[in-house]
């Protein structure tokens, strides 16, 4: 084991331990985390991060999708569209990428109002997309399962992409039906993203999901922990007369699992910023919250219904410091190379990381 490698296993633990912060103490997001870091085989952050990292290049298109509209408000919550948005700013500066933020329509506004406050030009054409730089796109996609499938091939024609990354967007379960936390259905007000997803998949292009539930896109992964676990989950435990459960059926190849889903996108964020060695792809607490801000004025709701700057129920108590924290772990980490040379290896030495 070399002093990069001890550094990427630590700092990712780090980086996904903070994501996984569970001020609730109901304990779903350890649940969830045990699962998925045994499916992806180690730091689920440091993971997904690399695999961004070997495979986009300067101009390729990305598509980052979310949007997850909450009953009895028919509006879209917060949690999501703010890391996407986030990350979207992040590609742009890590690869030099083409974001294209796939949404419902429920979220345009407020991808529209972020933009400019993430600092990207943003394009629903998408051979504008190509020509202009540090922007972004915009797609809405359909909500009639009928069109899906069109409308993914068409997406797909008009810019291939080298990677999609799902963040707290509704998968349907099995039997085709998407359900809320508590196991209600809410098929019509979703989007069919994960027929795009799919689509994508299945061409072998690089995919990642991020989710704190399991009624998210991707989560499918760990389906025998969701269905042995988690509330609502398995076949006949939900709340609505399909009766499959709220687990979702797409697998994601690539998962990453936090309390909130923003908090493990940022996690990635991140690992990303460390592994290309500039902080500065990794945004700060201002920038988190003028996002929050933003998106909560654009008419995005907080998980329990209010029309606050909050996601999941938490303010900007909490989410502001995860972000410093993570932004400041990656500064040390880089700062500190040399300067704890003699102490890695003295570390490395003594073999604990490469026998436990």
């Amino acid at each position: 084991m070399t002093q990069q490698e001890l550094t990427l296993l630590n700092l990712g633990q780090s980086l996904d331990d903070l994501a996984n912060l569970d001020p609730r103490g109901y304990g779903v997001c350890k649940i969830l985390y045990k699962a998925s870091k045994e499916y992806t085989g180690g730091p689920t952050s440091i993971n997904a991060a690399q695999k961004l990292v070997d495979t986009v290049k300067e101009g390729d298109f990305v598509y980052v999708m979310t949007g997850f509209v909450l009953r009895p408000y028919k509006k879209a919550e917060m949690d999501g569209i703010v890391s996407s948005m986030l990350l979207c700013r992040a590609l742009v500066k890590a690869f030099g990428a083409k974001p294209i933020l796939i949404c419902p329509q429920d979220n345009y506004v407020a991808v529209k109002n972020m933009a400019a406050c993430v600092g990207l030009h943003l394009f629903e054409d998408i051979d504008t997309l190509r020509e202009i730089p540090v922007s972004m796109g915009v797609i809405c996609f359909t909500k009639d399962a009928d069109k899906a499938a069109a409308q993914a091939d068409e997406i797909i024609a008009k810019a291939k992409p080298s990677a999609v990354v799902s963040i707290e967007c509704p998968g349907a379960n099995e039997k085709g039906y998407y359900h809320n936390a508590v196991g209600l259905d809410v098929t019509p007000l979703e989007a069919k993203q994960d027929i795009l997803f799919e689509k994508i998949q299945e061409m072998g292009i690089l995919n990642i999901a991020i989710g704190d539930l399991g009624n998210e896109i991707g989560m499918g992964a760990i389906a025998d922990t969701l269905e042995k676990y988690i509330p609502y989950a398995k076949e006949g435990a939900c709340n609505c007369e399909c009766k499959g459960g709220i687990a979702v059926k797409t697998k994601a190849d690539n998962l990453i699992t936090a309390t909130v889903s923003d908090w493990g996108c940022y996690a990635m964020i991140a690992a990303i910023a460390y592994l290309l060695e500039d902080v500065e792809i990794m945004h700060t607490t201002e920038l988190e919250k003028e996002a929050i801000m933003c998106a909560s004025n654009s008419g995005m709701i907080d998980m329990y219904g209010w029309l606050i700057p909050a996601v999941d129920g938490f303010g900007l108590e909490i989410n502001l410091p995860i972000v410093g924290l993570m932004r400041e772990m990656v500064k040390s980490a880089l700062g500190l190379k040399q300067t704890c040379k003699t102490w890695f290896e003295k570390v490395l030495e003594l073999k604990y990381f490469e026998n436990n």
